[in-house]
């Protein structure tokens, strides 16, 4: 078994375990592999372990790796802060886009995503614990853009997307709560199934949370090297 096989294996049992826990099936937590800064070979080879879904940060080093895995079925998600002159890219490129925290940003994913794809999975973040250096919209606000945006088409908004200050486990608790506060008003509940938190870190409490989309980077491929 290869090392990438081991890691995976490890944070599957991390979650099994978490969810038995917290009294849930292991089923209804998704593991996305955060592969920003690691070479597209790491990502064949975590592929071949049986890992659909990536994370990406970073536009052009997501869209250079999309072009050289493209006989890979990768489910391609877009973790980082959505910027209006990215929207292009990714509506044309990505599966889901998580960053989402402005009622124009979705309207420009929604224009630019063409009729022909599926639609574009949307995540509003959220900034839950209020922290200065965070992006994402305020709390206050998720109601009313969740029904603007609920009307674009092109788009299926499927949930909430929080990175709470380390350590701030109460955090996970109030995503969770404004979550379902959410479903109960939205417009589509069945599409509302998505609440992603929990990092390699942290998991385990967002799980216990109610997490159903954990993002895992260094617990699967290792530290990251930034001089690249």
């Amino acid at each position: 078994m290869n090392s990438l096989q081991a890691s995976r294996n490890q944070v599957l049992q991390q979650i099994q375990d978490a969810c038995k826990q917290a009294q849930r099936e292991p089923e209804s937590v998704q593991l996305l592999a955060v592969s920003k800064t690691h070479p597209s070979e790491s990502l064949r080879e975590m592929y071949q372990t049986g890992q659909r879904a990536f994370g990406e940060n970073y536009l052009q080093e997501a869209l250079d790796k999309i072009e050289t895995l493209n006989d890979l079925d990768i489910d391609w998600h877009f973790i980082g802060h959505v910027q209006r002159n990215k929207t292009k890219h990714l509506a044309a490129s990505f599966a889901w886009v998580h960053g989402v925290d402005r009622f124009i940003i979705a309207e420009r994913l929604s224009s630019q995503r063409e009729a022909s794809q599926v639609p574009l999975n949307i995540c509003l973040q959220v900034n839950i614990d209020a922290q200065d250096t965070k992006d994402g919209c305020q709390p206050n606000e998720v109601v009313e853009l969740v029904k603007q945006i609920s009307q674009l088409p092109h788009l299926k908004l499927r949930g909430l997307m929080v990175i709470p200050a380390p350590n701030n486990t109460q955090a996970f608790s109030d995503a969770k709560q404004l979550f379902e506060q959410v479903k109960s008003e939205h417009a589509h509940p069945q599409d509302w199934d998505t609440l992603s938190m929990g990092m390699s870190g942290d998991m385990t409490e967002a799980i216990a949370a109610g997490s159903t989309m954990v993002r895992v980077g260094t617990a699967l491929f290792g530290a990251r090297d930034y001089s690249k």
